[in-house]
């Protein structure tokens, strides 16, 4: 179980261990879907009684972990139906992502434009991987104790020799 939760996306090649794969965008849009329906739960659709507010949040959760679990199906059974690891496994697993979508919203008309933009955003994220491009750097934090204020935090430190100025008493 430990290697479940532990477990990220890039530990192993494409196309390897989809069930994993699976389980951690699953895991990543359940969580965004959670926070997602709790704010339109709380400040828009105002759902009457515990079922209707279960209901209310299964309608937004349930898609976006359908569409991850649509995208990165598809990505790695492409991988190893076509045998290549490039853009096109991303493109393709982003626009079956489009089509969960537009399921979802219960309209057709959005069905190729919001596969031609999921796939783009798709291929940028795997040009981010191949490339090595941060997305999210790491953000150094300060640690801030009750023994924070005798840290001296000036930017220069004074220079006694660079000192010429007198107080105007010795004239």
């Amino acid at each position: 179980m430990n290697k479940l939760l532990n477990y990220k996306y890039y530990d192993t090649p494409e196309g390897q261990d989809i069930f994993m794969k699976t389980f951690v965008t699953s895991k990543y849009a359940a969580v965004a879907g959670l926070a997602g329906a709790s704010f339109d739960v709380l400040m828009f659709s105002h759902p009457k009684g515990f079922v209707n507010t279960i209901g209310r949040m299964g309608y937004i959760v349930g898609p976006l972990v359908g569409m991850a679990v649509a995208f990165t199906f598809t990505t790695n059974v492409a991988q190893n139906i076509r045998g290549k690891n490039d853009k096109l496994n991303y493109f393709l697993g982003g626009a079956t992502s489009g089509f969960v979508f537009s399921a979802w919203m219960k309209k057709g008309i959005i069905a190729v434009p919001a596969a031609v933009v999921l796939g783009a955003i798709a291929v940028v994220k795997k040009t981010g991987i191949d490339e090595g491009w941060i997305f999210f750097p790491d953000a150094a934090q300060s640690t801030k104790t009750i023994k924070s204020v005798k840290h001296d935090w000036t930017l220069l430190k004074d220079i006694e020799e660079l000192k010429g100025w007198t107080d105007g008493s010795k004239q």
